[in-house]
């Protein structure tokens, strides 16, 4: 099992950048494919992008490619999500997740460890 626990949500104006963090705890995060999602109010919650457990495959969704880059440290057992070029449409609640097929995935319903997530609002 593995506890997730993500960062760097916050305000931000259209065209700014984040970078989200998530840390993982467990001795196992190398075997985990990693993702994070989003989501808001009414909507169901999507995948933003995704990394394989090895960190050579990554997938993203079709608006946030050329903008979001995934990465992740084993070192420091984490994933980052840098976001460039930020739009209002952006905003939403984050949530990074983790699977155990160890190559990335859309469906949510492949993940099943959820951090609590993190808030992101961009405004005009």
């Amino acid at each position: 099992q593995v506890q997730l626990v993500e960062s760097g949500g916050g305000l931000v104006q259209a065209g700014d950048s984040l970078r989200l963090s998530c840390t993982a705890s467990g001795r196992t995060f190398s075997t985990y494919a990693m993702g994070w999602f989003r989501q808001t109010q009414g909507k169901d919650r999507e995948l933003v992008a995704a990394i394989s457990a090895s960190g050579g495959v990554t997938l993203y969704a079709d608006s946030m490619k050329g903008r979001f880059t995934i990465s992740r440290d084993y070192a420091k057992d984490a994933i980052y999500l840098q976001m460039n070029s930020l739009k209002p449409e952006d905003t939403a609640l984050y949530y990074c997740a983790a699977n155990t097929l160890r190559i990335p995935t859309k469906g949510r319903w492949d993940y099943p460890y959820w951090g609590q997530g993190t808030q992101v609002t961009v405004s005009l």
